[in-house]
């Protein structure tokens, strides 16, 4: 092992200002998830850990570190969106992840709208360009390789509907970065916005 390498065992600690492994594994999308609880109370948050994971049929997830209002919600009912939360909409991103008890409704505290969904019981952000309708896979609680659980629950969820703002679509295809979203990075209050694109074809089979 060279000097030019920082090298740690997680377990023992990094040694460093700030854990870089969020910074590392990033930027991130964000998981803006709207959830209502089982007896009604609308929840929107934001959550770092968060991606697709299958394409057919199209399965995403977010992880919940804690027992926080989404995962207890969505537990109760099996459902949820997914909102794309854009650089429009990142200081009413931000205020929704507020902590807050699990009567406070997050749309009304971050001043968004609500809009129904048409598959789901739970509204999605009106503002978003898009959105997803998902129902309730699988709630997995995360354990360590030593076999003791951690408290932290990856919940999965299919996407049963779709909502595409008609303008981010260009000649059929959807415009990643037309659309702004923004991306949560490793630091405390690191964000980014979709930066440059280039192209890279798979090799052919």
């Amino acid at each position: 092992m060279t000097d030019d390498f920082h090298y740690y065992e997680p377990s023992k600690g990094h040694g460093l200002p700030h854990d870089p492994f969020n910074a590392i594994v990033g930027p991130r999308p964000i998981g803006w998830v709207s959830s209502r609880s089982a007896n009604g109370v609308l929840n929107l948050a934001p959550y770092s850990f968060f991606n697709a994971f299958n394409y057919v049929p199209p399965i995403i997830g977010f992880a919940s570190t804690g027992r926080k209002d989404s995962l207890n919600n969505i537990e109760a009912t099996g459902e949820f969106a997914w909102n794309l939360a854009t650089f429009d909409l990142a200081e009413q991103m931000n205020q929704s992840c507020a902590a807050v008890g699990p009567e406070v409704n997050e749309f009304e505290l971050s001043g968004l709208a609500t809009v129904p969904s048409r598959v789901i019981d739970v509204p999605r952000v009106a503002a978003t360009p898009v959105s997803f309708e998902c129902k309730l896979t699988q709630i997995l609680q995360l354990q360590g390789v030593n076999g003791d659980k951690v408290p932290t629950w990856l919940v999965l969820g299919e996407v049963v509907a779709v909502h595409i703002r008609r303008d981010l679509l260009k000649d059929g295809i959807y415009d990643t970065a037309a659309a702004r979203p923004i991306l949560r990075g490793g630091g405390p209050a690191d964000y980014f916005e979709l930066g440059k694109l280039f192209k890279m074809a798979r090799p052919a089979n």
